[in-house]
């Protein structure tokens, strides 16, 4: 693996933001993560949402390890043992699931690769981190709130929490998710809209990139 597991959550912690994005086009998502590289990001999460999503990962991972040699490139919508397998062959530094999936963590644990599962209870939390997940995924994010993060940690302050769904690339969405104790979030279409990637403005998205970090290094 081109990181290790502790440089992964350092670079999810320090920057606070990792943009969540799926497209077909391979052009399409390798514009997109070097956007995302030209406004600091370092973790980027490419989602399993189509068929064949492995085989664009599989070329966006190379040309990161060739073009933008810092970016931590993960998979996400990981929900089974054999997918989690499949990208970790193909470079995935880390997984994400909208779910937690005792097997996965298995897979992920064996290869000291961080796994981050959905987790909407404080039930599923525990034993994720039962199962040694050092990161989980508050989802949907925009359903339980900053409450539900507040709620966690009180009894939980050991905690590390992702926020997914419903994250907004504004000061006052990512203050009160960090001001509730969120370690990170994850963004995706709020940081993507659908016109600006169809009219191939990059530029754009590297802007809006900036100043979602700006405001997470406020934390």
């Amino acid at each position: 693996m081109r990181f290790s597991k502790i440089q992964v959550l350092q670079a999810m912690r320090s920057t606070g933001v990792v943009p969540v994005f799926y497209n077909a086009d391979p052009e399409t998502a390798w514009q997109v993560v070097k956007a995302c590289y030209e406004g600091g990001v370092r973790a980027f999460e490419f989602t399993n949402r189509g068929e064949f999503a492995h085989e664009v990962f599989a070329i966006i991972s190379k040309r990161c390890a060739a073009e933008c040699p810092d970016m931590i490139l993960g998979a996400g919508s990981v929900v089974d043992a054999p997918t989690a397998s499949l990208y970790i062959q193909l470079g995935a530094n880390f997984i994400v699931g909208p779910l937690f999936n005792p097997d996965v963590a298995r897979v992920c644990n064996r290869r000291l690769i961080p796994y981050i599962p959905g987790c909407g209870t404080v039930t599923e939390v525990g034993a994720a981190q039962e199962a040694g997940c050092d990161v989980c995924k508050v989802f949907p994010g925009e359903v339980l709130g900053p409450k539900f993060v507040k709620a966690i940690l009180a009894p939980m302050p050991w905690s590390q929490l992702m926020i997914t769904g419903g994250v907004e690339p504004t000061e006052d969405s990512l203050t009160a998710w960090f001001s509730a104790g969120a370690m990170c979030v994850g963004m995706g279409s709020k940081l993507f809209p659908r016109d600006v990637v169809a009219a191939h403005d990059w530029t754009k998205i590297t802007q809006r990139c900036r100043l979602a970090l700006a405001c997470a290094t406020k934390r």
